[in-house]
């Protein structure tokens, strides 16, 4: 290659969309042997959440240590050519980070995850291999497994590493002592003072439920085109309950995703009242990232998840009795053996805007609401960025709609 096209090749751009996607290419499970030992392969990836013997990080042998994090292709490419290709093969994601000028950053991923996930969703690998018992049965043993090392004593080693590696700030929550915390997860699903997230209380708006990367379609049928890639995704797949499925057949749709270095409370979006008693849907934990949300892959309707009916306060809109309901589903993910309700965890509780309904504990999560037809509206900006395949930083309490 001449200087010219070298200098042509590393010249940055700006960002124009998000949605490519890697290549089609076809791979053949050739026999039990290939799953064996991809199954081993994600579990050593997984297995190295656990803590280094001397440093107390979230991944061992030095792929993610203070020494060594520091990526070698920056030295070869910009830095905005690099993200561009990661994002092509699902490495991170870009995201809106300023709603008012529609700007957008580079979050990276972890590189334990980014090999485990790439193992699995990444060249549009043959699903039936991910839908076999062996691979479910794996995703809940070392979900399960993991959440039982965060709750053990000596998981609060991990809190200083991961307070410095997502650069939380300690000022906002309820118990800024982190010696006060006995585990990690009791870390992870921390508490924040009252005054940390303002609520926007118009009786018409619609608040985002969490901390979260949130997107946002005006019906099930656009997120579906865009978003949810799931060959299965449907709202019966997603409820198991045709009669209230048919309720919200081509409603609207937010999905708030939280990562790991989000708050992970998740809190009421409107004012109203629990209408019957959660019900908790068993499944396995897929990963809830866009590397497997825009596969072919029914991450939300395999996942185990809560789904919640809730009363909307009469007065709240118009006062259509068309839509006087709305339906939350809080969905567990890949390292996340628990979703643990509380203030919406019991039918007739009445709920403020901004009422915890419940938490996740460690990993990624995600919570999905929906509205019936043509009951809400959502904000432009956040449809807007939605259609091109981008998610939204929002804070929990943020407006983020209002009900027609």
């Amino acid at each position: 290659m001449n200087d010219a096209s070298s200098a042509a090749a590393n010249q940055e751009t700006p960002l124009t969309t998000a949605t490519s996607h890697a290549p089609e290419h076809q791979r053949v499970i050739a026999s039990e042997q290939y799953i064996t030992d991809l199954a081993h392969s994600l579990r050593s990836c997984v297995s190295k959440s656990g803590p280094a013997a001397d440093a107390g990080e979230l991944v061992e042998g030095g792929i993610l240590t203070s020494a060594n994090h520091k990526a070698w292709y920056p030295n070869i490419h910009p830095v905005t050519w690099v993200h561009k290709l990661f994002s092509t093969h699902h490495y991170g994601n870009y995201v809106v980070a300023d709603r008012k000028t529609s700007a957008t950053v580079w979050e990276d991923m972890p590189v334990y995850a980014r090999i485990g996930m790439h193992l699995l969703f990444a060249c549009s690998l043959d699903h039936k291999f991910l839908e076999t018992h062996r691979l479910q049965h794996l995703f809940s043993e070392e979900s399960l497994k993991q959440g039982l090392h965060f709750d053990a004593p000596e998981s609060v080693i991990q809190i200083p590493h991961f307070i410095k590696t997502y650069h939380l700030d300690l000022s906002e929550l309820l118990e800024p002592d982190i010696k006060k915390y006995k585990t990690f997860n009791e870390f992870f699903y921390r508490k924040l003072r009252p005054d940390a997230r303002t609520i926007h209380h118009d009786p018409n708006s619609i608040t985002s439920a969490a901390d979260c990367r949130l997107s946002c379609f005006e019906s099930i049928s656009s997120a579906t085109k865009i978003w949810i890639k799931g060959k299965q995704f449907t709202l019966p797949h997603l409820l198991q309950d045709e009669a209230l499925a048919a309720e919200y057949d081509d409603g609207a749709i937010a999905i708030f995703r939280l990562a790991p270095q989000d708050y992970h409370r998740f809190h009421s979006p409107v004012q109203g009242k629990i209408a019957r008693d959660p019900v908790k849907i068993g499944g396995t934990y897929f990963t809830v990232n866009p590397m497997a949300v825009n596969e072919n892959l029914d991450v939300f309707t395999e996942n185990v998840r809560v789904v919640t009916v809730m009363d909307l306060q009469q007065g709240d809109s118009t006062g259509s009795d068309a839509f006087d309901q709305c339906v939350f589903v809080s969905i567990g993910a890949l390292l996340v053996g628990s979703i643990c309700m509380t203030g919406g965890g019991v039918q007739g509780n009445s709920l403020r805007k901004g009422d915890e309904l419940g938490y996740f504990a460690y990993g990624g999560s995600t919570c999905i609401l929906l509205f019936k037809k043509g009951a809400v509206q959502f904000d432009e900006d956040l449809l807007r960025s939605s259609k091109k395949g981008l998610e939204t930083l929002v804070k929990m309490g943020e407006h983020i709609g209002v009900r027609l």
